[in-house]
């Protein structure tokens, strides 16, 4: 017999009514005892029955049961019959679970039944404590979806079903109850109700709404304050996505912010963030940020919507700045060259148009189509030149792949923008802005060449307005009587422009252009012959307003024609040099970012590879000068690939010559020591499997700096500070030990992070002892003055193994004799240049053994004398090398001193140098961009002061010879002074290590300070040497000031008022006396209001071309400056960042109310840049203002004071909030590194403060906001802090009011981060916790509050996806206890 014929026969007993019962039914009175004996056989028939079936059977038999029970018209016999369903229950022989479910899907189950519906939802109520999480929320989900077939407009007699259901959902909701994380419910809501579509019925609404509500607090404990109003400030994203801060990320499509979490987040942090964007797209050097923020790559080439509709704003408004300009005047001005800040702006949103439609990251025809829509609605005429020019730059250069009819969209908006009936006036082709002024013509005029090549008719004549400009170029390319020469005037930029696609005209303008540059001289014809080698052909480059005058495509042309002309001349192996001209224009179009791939792309993985495969030593040298000393915003991964270029080209035998190996190692110190702090990282990662391809298999010297790069950017980013173990640069440092095995003093490694301090420590390498190295230079000496054979001399003292102690026989020969013998010569060329370094770490080392042991005076003066004769008159060594040996060998005590007493006698005792620094700084500029005449000035430099690179008197210095070691290249930029720069840099640390030499170090600054005037990246390296120094800089308040006066002074002549220090500050440096100096609150409010205006597109500094700056932009200028000037203020760390924090704090009463925001984000920013003695006093304040809530004495809630909006906006008491805003700006703008902290400074900061409730909650808006910027080991120390906390607080017998939302994070934390991850961490403290806690937690912690034991483990719903590191747990949480 089948169970639901069983079941059957069983419901009969009850429900069967005999006749006689049914006619006396008024009358007869039913026995209980007989009743009760009836329906307990009954049941216990049930129970038989059901637990003789399987799972399968038991829930065919329940639905049976349930599709009989509906057919039951009688109200007591219904109650009777589900009361018999509860108790199978309660005895536990049918599963609650099950019966909900199939309850929740009987089909009889209809608000229409009325008695039906309301027991059954009355037995859930019962029983649904019994159902774990999963049967809950399924109940949840039928319960919902039942209401929906309620009608909306509700009678008397509905309104007990609606009850019945709601008493179900009110149950599931209990927070009490605890039958399903809250957090699940809320998910549910949320997914099911997204955007405010898809409403529940009414009744339902203020349940589920209020529900929603309930979790605000936890949106608002984890959400960063003022994040809709955060800018951030864009430097170059040379990390890619790893360095970016992934809460810049915005969503794709819609441009929103991602969050963890369907949660009730406030209204501005779920709108698109346009103006986020739209700032970042405003910004130089931003393309790669922007991609990085959408998630855009070039091997996708996904369009973006969101995107395009920006750069048509960004493009509308650089119209809409144009009409606020002034009239153009005839004659030239600012504002008709092109290097006002209008025409900068249009210079970079044609840069940004190029690239994203280039990569089909937008459609070129919508953003026209969209610009002509938007402009439709306006009256904007000024700016129409450079709008025609910014499409123009895309037109002529992609033509070619696009159709005629994707271009035709720009004609329409040209009759816009050009309504004009009558001609225009042909423009001044004198003026650079004429090439703007014809762009809309050129547009036509490449058009109609489309047109005929691809056989179709426009069929529309070229408008009226264009009729002159168009018979003036016409006139002009036809014109072949006429020509073309290169003068002061742009008519040969203005034809490449227009025909540039026409073939039949654009050679003659670009041959013109080319032979400017080239010049007329062929190889195989004989050089010029210079002070500084050879020159060959013209001397004055392309102007940049010339080349700012050429569109994207003829600037192609010209760049190709030269990489052709260069590799042409490599291979020819005429050893003609190139023309400077030619290498200074080459060295311009290389900052042409839309350019890319023909310029710096091709120059490092092209050009420089073949011009070395034709072993064109000279051109070779030409173009790493290039790179060394014009180049600017180089990528940093080019960077690095030509560090390893050239360390594989220092092996090579032909490069073992002096001149060439000299610019070999000194352009791999300026790569090495150029790296940004924030590209080490990065780059360094991409090598970890062959790191050896980063360091210098021979250059102890290079290795050494590339390892205080790696301290610098390991102190400054906090990336790897504290452990070796598993760090980026593990591999890295290793290749270098094995390649040139090297120790550094403990005055050094007493500055290295405590990670690379522990590295050297413990890879240590023997020290030479010093007395056996005079004694072996003793015995060489002996061994050279007894032999006569000049053969056998030569050969032993350069013979394989022989120790590299010559450069100290040289030395003692010239302090001994006056003269270095002439078979010495042989002996250096025969050693070369490579193994000279040998012989010079030697040298040093000896000379600071013989310094430090002799008996001063005289012998010192004639010592010092030997060793600028080797340099000056014999020319055997450079100072450059010389100084930077001498200040990177390892000497402890007494002998670091005499090291660094020698470095700045050879630098300052003889005039040599000094003489040679003056007239270098006085004669020349550093802004050669600028400059038509660099080439004469280099000349008669050179010629003043020649440089020799080859023995005096002994080699030929023009020898056409290219076997011989001191072969001589032309020189076209470099000179000893620009050499030194970067070993100046790393002499000014060595000096900062040790602080008896301090005054030694104010003595070269005012010396050689002037050489910063030419330094690349000056407030960088300030910015840097300040930061790593903190420690040993803090109480030196003179140095700092001598330091910044050096290095900024410098620009002093060159540089506009107002570019970097502040008026203040200025006059700071500018004071004869020692008066002291205490700049006030409103000094740092100044100071803050800068980087605030500039984030607001004010910058507070002149209008500045940032292709030619250390900085890519505005903002990350005013921050680095900003930066310098905090950190080199008279007073201390703390006392800086007190007022800093007090702009906020005592300072909000003169910030506009709507801009508090930007003026928090602009303090975190600062501060973020700052070292951590800035951020200590922060700490400070933190954990005062927890402090101060030991007792709350407040109307107000935690949750309202901490409610940043609500307190600025309500002038509540704000000290809460404004703490919690600074900390969330701070945090948010500190770099991946600095923020691997923040575990420990909860743990130790913040942890032992937290006694009460109030105090846990603002430990909750501390942390919250920032547990997606953490690594899962982070965020499992930051959550056993977090359940520490909570066990501080719950104390016994004393209920905590805010309960709720506390448990509502460790739920966000679980199903978001962790997972299962907590578990074993949980369970100890569970135990401890009070009983309401305990269950609220209990699908956390995986016990049963009631038995404190294991019963079961929780999983994470499916309804919530959790991240994809974190574990996931796979059994369901346990049901209570009935």
């Amino acid at each position: 017999m089948t169970a639901e014929v069983q079941i059957s026969s069983i419901l009969n007993k009850v429900m069967k009514i005999d006749a006689v019962e049914e006619a006396f039914s008024l009358y007869i009175v039913h026995k209980n005892e007989t009743r009760g004996q009836k329906y307990a056989t009954i049941s216990e028939d049930l129970k038989k029955v059901f637990s003789s079936l399987n799972a399968e059977q038991q829930e065919v038999g329940v639905k049976h049961f349930l599709l009989l029970t509906a057919e039951t018209s009688n109200l007591s016999r219904l109650q009777l019959l589900l009361s018999l369903l509860e108790q199978l229950v309660v005895e536990s022989v049918l599963p609650a679970r099950m019966v909900c479910e199939a309850i929740m899907t009987c089909e009889k189950l209809q608000y229409q039944r009325q008695n039906f519906w309301v027991e059954c939802f009355k037995l859930i109520s019962k029983i649904l404590s019994g159902v774990d999480y999963k049967g809950v929320r399924s109940v949840m989900k039928s319960c919902k979806e039942k209401a929906q077939s309620i009608p909306a407009d509700l009678n008397a007699s509905i309104a007990p079903q609606l009850k019945a259901l709601m008493d179900v959902l009110e149950l599931i909701f209990d927070r009490n109850a605890c039958l399903l994380p809250g957090y699940f419910i809320v998910t549910e809501i949320q997914k099911a109700y997204p955007n405010n579509t898809n409403w529940p019925h009414w009744k339902l609404a203020k349940l589920l709404s209020s529900f929603v509500e309930g979790f605000r607090p936890l949106a608002q404990m984890i959400s960063i304050i003022g994040r809709s109003k955060m800018l951030p400030i864009v430097e170059h994203s040379g990390g890619g996505q790893d360095n970016l801060n992934t809460s810049w990320l915005l969503d794709t499509s819609t441009l929103k912010l991602t969050f963890k979490g369907n949660l009730p987040y406030e209204k501005d942090l779920l709108e698109p963030q346009t103006k986020l964007l739209r700032y970042v797209l405003e910004q130089p050097y931003s393309r790669d940020m922007v991609c990085l923020m959408l998630g855009l790559t070039k091997q996708m080439k996904q369009r973006c919507l969101a995107l395009e509709e920006q750069m048509v704003e960004l493009m509308v408004a650089a119209m809409e700045k144009s009409e606020e300009e002034p009239v153009q005047m005839e004659v030239s001005t600012e504002e008709n060259t092109l290097s006002s800040a209008s025409h900068l702006l249009w210079q970079h949103l044609s840069s940004q148009l190029i690239y994203f439609v280039l990569f089909q990251f937008a459609s070129f025809p919508d953003i026209v189509s969209a610009l002509h829509k938007k402009l439709a609605e306006k009256d904007l005429k000024k700016g129409r030149d450079h709008l025609m020019w910014v499409l123009l730059q895309y037109i002529s250069g992609s033509i070619q792949r696009n159709t005629l009819n994707t271009l035709l969209p720009v004609l329409c908006l040209c009759d816009f923008l050009y309504p004009e009936k009558d001609p225009l006036p042909v423009p001044d082709y004198n003026e650079p802005i004429s090439s703007r002024q014809l762009a809309a013509t050129s547009i036509w005029i490449h058009l109609l060449k489309k047109a005929q090549t691809e056989n179709k008719d426009i069929q529309r004549p070229v408008p009226n307005a264009f009729k002159n400009h168009h018979e003036f170029l016409q006139h002009l390319v036809l014109s072949n009587n006429t020509q073309l020469t290169m003068g002061s005037d742009y008519r040969i930029a203005i034809l490449c422009n227009a025909y540039s696609t026409n073939q039949d005209y654009f050679t003659r303008p670009m041959a013109a252009l080319v032979e400017t540059i080239f010049g007329s001289q062929k190889p195989g014809q004989t050089p010029i012959a210079t002070p500084s080698g050879m020159s060959n052909g013209p001397t004055t480059p392309l102007s940049m307003e010339v080349l700012d005058s050429l569109t994207v495509h003829s600037k192609m042309s010209l760049i190709h024609s030269i990489g052709t002309h260069v590799v042409k001349l490599a291979q020819s192996k005429s050893h003609l040099p190139l023309a400077p001209a030619l290498v200074e224009t080459y060295s311009r179009l290389l900052v042409y970012t839309e350019i890319e791939t023909l310029g710096i792309k091709a120059f490092i993985s092209q050009l420089l590879p073949s011009v070395f495969k034709s072993h064109a030593w000279g051109i070779l040298y030409t173009l790493l000068e290039m790179f060394s000393y014009r180049m600017h915003h180089i990528q940093p991964h080019y960077r690095v690939q030509l560090l390893s270029h050239l360390h594989s080209l220092a092996a090579v035998p032909q490069t073992n010559q002096v001149q060439l190996h000299l610019c070999v190692e000194s352009t791999a110190l300026r790569l090495i020591t150029g790296l940004g702090s924030t590209e080490v990282q990065p780059q360094l990662s991409r090598f970890t499997g062959e790191p050896q391809v980063l360091v210098s298999v021979e250059s102890e010297e290079l290795n050494r700096a590339f390892v205080l790069t790696l301290a610098r950017a390991i102190h400054v980013t906090r990336s790897g500070y504290e452990s070796l173990s598993g760090t980026w640069y593990k591999t890295v440092l290793k290749a270098i030990m094995t390649n040139t095995p090297h120790s550094w003093a403990n005055h050094t490694l007493a500055c290295f992070p405590p990670a690379l301090n522990e590295f050297f420590q413990t890879n240590t390498v023997q020290k030479e002892n010093k007395q056996q190295l005079k004694k072996a230079v003793e015995e060489e000496y002996r061994n050279w003055a007894s032999m006569t054979n000049e053969n056998d001399i030569i050969a032993h003292f350069t013979v394989q193994g022989t120790p590299p102690l010559f450069l100290c026989l040289l030395w003692k020969m010239i302090l001994e004799t006056d003269r270095i013998s002439p078979i010495a010569y042989k002996i250096l060329e025969r050693i070369g240049a490579r193994p000279l370094s040998a012989h010079l770490r030697k040298f040093c080392d000896y000379l600071v053994y013989e310094f430090a042991n002799s008996g001063g005076g005289q012998h010192v003066n004639k010592c010092v004398d030997a060793i600028n004769d080797m340099m000056w008159k014999y020319n055997i060594i450079t100072i450059d090398r010389l100084v930077l040996c001498l200040a990177l060998r390892t000497q402890e005590g007494s002998e670091a001193q005499v090291c660094f007493f020698i470095i700045q006698l050879l630098l300052l005792k003889a005039a040599e140098f000094r003489n040679r620094v003056q007239e270098f700084v006085k004669e020349n500029s550093p802004e050669h961009w600028k400059q038509s005449n660099w080439h004469e000035k280099h000349l008669a430099y050179h010629r003043k002061y020649p440089e020799r690179f080859a023995p005096d008197g002994n080699m030929d210095q023009a020898g056409g010879n290219s076997s011989s070691v001191y072969n001589t290249l032309p020189v076209y930029f470099g000179n000893v002074c620009l050499r030194f720069l970067p070993v100046f840099d790393i002499v000014i640390h060595r000096f900062l290590e040790i602080p008896p030499i301090i005054k030694s170090l104010e003595t070269l600054l005012e010396h050689l300070g002037c050489l910063y005037k030419f330094h690349d990246r000056p407030i960088s390296y300030l910015y840097n040497t300040l930061h790593y120094f903190e420690h040993k800089l803090r109480d030196k308040a003179s140095l700092r000031r001598r330091l910044v006066s050096a290095v900024i002074g410098s620009l002093r002549d060159i540089r506009p008022s107002g570019w970097s220090l502040s008026e203040p500050y200025q006059n700071y440096l500018r004071q004869t006396d020692d008066k002291p100096w205490n700049p006030e609150l409103d000094y740092y409010i100044h100071l803050v209001e800068r980087v605030v205006d500039t984030l607001n597109g004010k910058p507070p500094i002149p209008p500045t071309d940032w292709r030619f700056n250390e900085f890519p932009n505005a903002g990350a200028h005013i921050l680095y400056v900003t930066c310098v000037e905090l950190m080199a203020v008279p007073a201390t760390p703390s006392v800086v960042a007190g007022f800093l924090l007090d702009v906020v704090f005592k300072g909000y009463p003169m910030i506009p109310v709507k801009d508090m925001e930007l003026w928090i984000n602009a303090v975190g920013q600062v501060l973020a840049a700052l070292p951590d003695a800035y951020w200590n006093e922060h700490h400070i304040r933190l954990t005062q203002i927890l402090e101060s809530m030991k007792v709350w004495n407040y109307r107000n809630t935690p949750f309202q004071l901490f409610n940043f909006k609500e307190c600025h906006d309500g002038l509540l008491e704000n000290k809460f909030a404004y703490s919690l805003a600074v900390a969330h700006s701070l945090w948010h703008h500190s770099g991946v590194g600095q923020m691997s902290f923040f575990p420990r400074f909860i743990k130790e900061h913040i942890q032992p403060h937290v006694q009460n409730e109030e105090q846990l909650l603002f430990a909750c808006h501390l942390i919250g906001p920032f547990l997606q910027r953490c690594k899962p080991e982070q965020l499992f120390e930051v959550t056993v802090c977090l359940r520490e906390m909570l066990e501080q607080v719950d104390k016994p017998g004393d209920q905590l009011k805010y309960m709720d939302p506390v448990c509502d994070l460790f739920y966000h934390i679980k199903y978001m981060y962790l997972g299962d991850m907590m578990k074993s961490e949980v369970e100890g403290i569970f135990r401890k916790l009070s009983p309401a806690l305990q269950v609220r937690l209990r699908f956390i912690a995986h016990l049963n509050p009631d038995e404190n034991t294991a019963t079961g483990a929780a999983s994470t719903p499916a309804a919530v996806t959790p991240t994809a590191s974190a574990p996931v747990s796979t059994n369901p949480p346990p049901g209570p206890v009935n």
